[in-house]
């Protein structure tokens, strides 16, 4: 893809990772688990994901750095229009009991990683959560380097863990059409202190 404008995107409607529904394999999550208290969904997109989390009964809140993703998700879903916030998730600021993700981190140039971690470490209060589905192996053309940014399990391990501890790593068995066995869904919570 080579993204490097999400707003450009989002206007010429070049959004192949909006598939007009929440991602199953955090329906398939949520579905097993309980989770309560305050969320924040980064990367949200269109909002999708934080629609279905506030059915479920969670303070959820959507944040993008594409202000016509925002919009768009505040025009899909009108109840939930001041859930949406535009932003960046380097500069954002709260607290929240749970950071719950569906590939932010894979749109984002690999050198940006441990920023990312730093920020929802920030955001994410100590014993909360961090509720991710990761690409560990994107469909990539030849030639082709990302985004989505592909990240192992041994690469994920080592980039959190001074911050979290994992409670729970699987393959989903629910996922988009094409993406079957290629992302993983990991829970860790953050430590109260780092290691």
């Amino acid at each position: 893809m080579n993204i490097t404008d999400w707003d450009q995107a989002y206007q010429e409607n070049f959004t192949p990772w909006d598939k007009g529904m929440p991602s199953p394999p955090l329906v398939e999550w949520f579905a097993k688990n309980e989770l309560s208290g305050r969320v924040l969904v980064p990367g949200c997109g269109v909002g999708h994901d934080v629609a279905h989390l506030v059915s479920l009964g969670l303070d959820a809140i959507g944040l993008d750095l594409a202000p016509t993703a925002v919009q768009r998700a505040g025009a899909r879903y009108p109840d939930l229009k001041g859930r949406f916030v535009c932003g960046d998730l380097f500069e954002f600021s709260g607290q929240f009991d749970a950071v719950v993700e569906h590939t932010c981190l894979c749109a984002l140039p690999p050198d940006l990683r441990v920023r990312y971690r730093d920020a929802v470490a920030t955001l994410i209060r100590p014993g909360g959560l961090l509720i991710g589905i990761w690409f560990v192996n994107p469909e990539m053309d030849p030639g082709e380097s990302g985004p989505p940014f592909g990240i192992s399990a041994e690469e994920l391990k080592a980039l959190f863990d001074p911050n979290f501890e994992m409670v729970e790593s699987i393959v989903p068995a629910a996922a988009y059409p094409g993406r079957e066995g290629r992302e993983l869904l990991r829970v860790m919570r953050r430590r109260t202190q780092a290691a």
